[in-house]
């Protein structure tokens, strides 16, 4: 083994495990966030017999595994959402790793920021409807760092993708507004999709919002038949545009390679 395959033995036993620490501080944000707790107070504890969490009891996947999903104390079920976030954002941190780490230790660092960001998003607005505004500014942010370390996209293509992404998602939010009377969407989307499109930029944004449109339709239909619910029932949008955008960054040049060369060969 020669000194760079080394190194990058290292790098990914790094974000391996630092993946699964904040995936496991993913947690406590998904959990606390909505319910309007500090973050950092009050220590980690069981919500059901508030049994306050020793540091062994907090070791990712491990403590899960070991204590057979349920409480030291009351032994009430833990919630699986808890090893699936930990054991999602360490893979997809490794996944960061594998595509970007030797083109771009920064877009590598980015995307990894961005997957954790995603999850978050992901889970809260599935449970709760709600796309916080300070996770739509770290998203913008780390759409800044890409612009410039994106090898695919032009930096302007970013910022027309926040435009037109912004744009879109502002015309659906109004245009529902005023033809139906009420919101089609909430006005998190709008934030988040223009945050997304200068993450993404145009080219890559356009499929992200298609994956995310297909994926909802397909689920959406799927849970109205299951509950047998109401067509006016109301679904989130986020958790699909987090999966969009998050498809989109890791394979959205192939997609687009592979789209374009599929064009090309038609014409």
């Amino acid at each position: 083994m020669d000194e760079r395959q080394f190194i990058l033995l290292c790098v990914y036993l790094l974000a391996g495990l630092i993946g699964l620490c904040v995936g496991s501080f993913l947690n406590v944000v998904i959990y606390r966030l909505p319910n309007g707790m500090r973050l950092s107070h009050p220590a980690s504890h069981c919500p059901r017999c508030d049994y306050r969490l020793k540091w062994y009891d907090n070791v990712p996947l491990l403590s899960y595994l070991i204590l057979g999903g349920r409480c030291r104390s009351c032994r009430d079920r833990i919630p699986p959402r808890y090893p699936m976030v930990e054991l999602l954002n360490a893979l997809l941190w490794l996944l960061s790793v594998r595509l970007f780490w030797e083109e771009s230790v920064i877009y590598a660092l980015t995307a990894m920021a961005v997957s954790s960001l995603l999850i978050g998003i992901f889970w809260i607005d599935l449970e709760h409807m709600l796309i916080f505004n300070r996770f739509t500014v770290l998203l913008a942010l780390c759409g800044l760092a890409a612009m410039f370390t994106d090898g695919f996209t032009a930096w302007y293509d970013h910022l027309i993708g926040a435009a037109v992404g912004g744009a879109v998602f502002a015309a659906l939010y109004y245009g529902s507004i005023a033809v139906l009377k009420t919101e089609g969407l909430g006005f998190g989307d709008v934030k988040y999709a223009a945050a997304a499109g200068l993450l993404l930029g145009w080219q890559k944004f356009i499929p992200a919002i298609l994956i995310a449109s297909v994926l909802g339709c397909v689920c959406m239909v799927a849970a109205n038949r299951i509950r047998h619910a109401d067509k006016r029932t109301e679904y989130p949008f986020g958790p699909f545009l987090a999966l969009g955008t998050l498809i989109t960054m890791f394979f959205g040049n192939g997609i687009l390679t592979w789209y374009l060369g599929f064009v090309f060969d038609l014409v």
